[in-house]
């Protein structure tokens, strides 16, 4: 009987890793930005965000810091992407019926959630929430800073009267922006948006001189 030690068997070869997916940071902030517009800020919860970007919570955290985070740079996304306002045109009537129109085409898009995120995403929100509430006043704000100061542009040009009331028609017209948000998202279509936006515009004052 030999006393030859056995020949040593040989080290399988290691197993080939599979290969680690790249993290879109990109994608991932798109997919929260519809979470947010869909359901609000409060509703949206950690564990939905993490589900629907297709990622863990570690990875949530390390990318964009916590929820809060995440929703500023949601918020900035559609800021960029929709929520534009361009009051460009020949007279403040002009302008604004354009934007509300976009407004209306906008808001019935069937490509993304209905309405607007800055109106809609911190509706029902707690007292936990009133950073958020804030921050997407001020945005409401300024937009309503912006139609005050196109009207006033056409007071100070003599394009309308002098006494028409600049800050009333931004309030009235920011409110009619509101209106349409909650119509859209109660499902009303664009044409009947559009048809509330040219009543909205029959209360414009009617130029200088006339």
């Amino acid at each position: 009987m030999s006393s030859e030690p056995s020949p040593a068997r040989p080290e399988p070869p290691p197993r080939a890793r599979r290969p680690r997916r790249a993290f879109d940071r990109d994608a991932a902030l798109a997919v929260a930005l519809r979470e947010f517009w869909t359901y609000g800020y409060e509703s949206t919860s950690v564990s939905s965000l993490t589900k629907a970007m297709g990622i863990n919570p570690p990875s949530l955290y390390a990318a964009f810091g916590d929820k809060r985070q995440l929703f500023s740079e949601a918020v900035e996304l559609y800021s960029r992407t929709y929520g534009s306002v361009s009051l460009e045109g020949p007279d403040a009537r002009t302008a604004l019926a354009r934007v509300l129109k976009h407004i209306a085409a906008d808001y019935t898009d069937p490509s993304h959630p209905p309405g607007c995120l800055v109106i809609t995403a911190a509706t029902n929100g707690g007292p936990g929430s009133e950073d958020v509430k804030s921050e997407l006043r001020a945005m409401r704000e300024a937009t309503k800073a912006l139609f005050a100061a196109r009207v006033q542009a056409d007071i100070d040009e003599g394009l309308l009267p002098d006494d028409t009331d600049a800050e009333g028609l931004a309030v009235f017209y920011a409110a009619v922006v509101q209106g349409m948000n909650q119509q859209a998202c109660d499902g009303v279509g664009r044409e009947a948006l559009e048809r509330m936006v040219d009543v909205a515009m029959a209360a414009f004052p009617e130029p200088a001189g006339r």
